[in-house]
């Protein structure tokens, strides 16, 4: 996974604005795209170099992450993650990527 290309993907998705539908899935499959390739790289990724930043704007994908990768590992990763950044992690509900995980994810969440 190339950790450059990710943030600058990311970097791009903060400065479009949310109205802007289409940009905002351009940004949303390009961050999955590059995540998915790699998935030790991404678990490495998310657990030593990923930013509260970051994790604010992946986030926003991760439902898509884990059900097009069908990796327990990401959603594991990503869980260890909230508690890494706990007043962030409250933001966001996890209801859905629980979903994701009983009814796709390989090896149960």
């Amino acid at each position: 996974m190339d950790v450059q290309k990710i943030r600058e993907v990311i970097r791009r998705r903060n400065e479009t604005h949310d109205e802007y539908d289409y940009g905002v899935e351009m940004c949303d499959k390009e961050e999955i795209q590059i995540l998915s390739e790699d998935i030790p790289s991404t678990i490495n990724y998310l657990q030593n170099q990923c930013t509260a930043d970051e994790f604010f704007w992946i986030s926003e994908i991760i439902d898509d992450l884990a059900a097009e990768t069908q990796s327990r590992e990401i959603v594991e990763c990503y869980k260890n993650l909230g508690k890494k950044y706990p007043d962030m992690a409250k933001t966001f509900n996890l209801f859905r990527l629980r979903e994701v995980c009983r009814s796709g994810v390989r090896r149960r969440c």
